[in-house]
């Protein structure tokens, strides 16, 4: 079950099924012996030319078929669905069989709505499994620092600018990040800033606590239910240190001193993170 940004990834049964247009969901058969983590990547692969990965839990649903077509005759078929929650990377290739002479002739993105609607013919699995299926929901603590300095033309903030692989591209952030099991809030915001700005930082008192929560594809590919709770900390670094991306390949592709004013104009696009940590009017999640 891969969806996302509205669609789902669906296989069209071959004429050597059926005769009929009917899409179902990727996958297949495991063969003797083989986990079914590695069948479904595997089928994913033959059947979209996608690589995928799969949730660790599953959902299982049972057809009994005892009048089903197999090899020219009639047989008493039960089928066991092991049905996995999938996500391929973005930027993926748009989907392709793979598989020669198999049981799909093609794969697509198809619109959920259409699939809901009926207007697209799908298997009774793909219904089935899109009534119990729910987004994935994750809640993430993370700790950020608000840093100021004063610059020639006024106030500025130390800002982080989110990538190409980030939910709102482009858009900028207080530095910091997710903070790991067991990891004091203090020391991942350290961490955090040396990664994301190069530099030391000395983090001070609790500011605030803010939130976000929206839906939407994570770097992954993953759509995710997102509920984010941000820990605000003040903080200071050596106002004349020059800030750079240490690590590289994450969300984070710039960072640099920002003007105050630039941010409460508008001019610059921020996350509400940084609105909220001036008191600003909020926008963006």
């Amino acid at each position: 079950m891969i969806v996302r940004d509205g669609q789902i990834l669906l296989a069209r049964l071959s004429p050597l099924v059926t005769s009929d247009e009917l899409w179902t969901l990727p996958g297949g058969g495991l063969d003797h012996g083989e986990d079914p983590r590695d069948a479904v990547i595997r089928e994913i692969h033959e059947e979209t030319g996608l690589e995928a990965d799969v949730s660790d839990t599953a959902r299982v649903y049972s057809a009994h078929m005892p009048q089903a077509w197999r090899g020219g005759r009639r047989v008493n078929a039960h089928a066991v669905r092991i049905v996995y929650d999938g996500w391929v990377a973005p930027g993926s290739p748009a989907p392709r069989v793979v598989e020669v002479d198999g049981s799909t002739s093609e794969a697509a993105w198809q619109p959920l709505a259409e699939v809901l609607a009926g207007s697209v013919p799908v298997t009774p699995l793909v219904t089935e499994a899109l009534a119990a299926h729910r987004p994935f929901q994750l809640q993430r603590v993370a700790a950020y620092a608000l840093v100021k300095r004063t610059g020639v033309g006024g106030d500025e903030l130390l800002l982080t600018r989110l990538s190409a692989i980030a939910t709102y591209p482009g858009l900028w952030t207080l530095p910091g990040g997710g903070i790991a099991h067991g990891e004091r809030p203090a020391a991942a915001l350290e961490r955090e800033v040396a990664e994301e700005c190069g530099i030391p930082c000395e983090v001070a008192e609790l500011i605030d606590v803010h939130d976000s929560h929206f839906s939407g594809t994570s770097p992954s590919g993953r759509w995710e239910d997102f509920h984010g709770v941000h820990l605000v900390f003040a903080a200071g670094v050596d106002p004349d240190a020059e800030p750079r991306v240490a690590a590289g390949g994450g969300t984070t592709d710039a960072v640099a001193w920002v003007s105050v004013a630039d941010v409460t104009s508008g001019s610059v696009s921020v996350l509400n993170l940084v609105t909220h940590a001036l008191g600003l009017p909020e926008g963006t999640p």
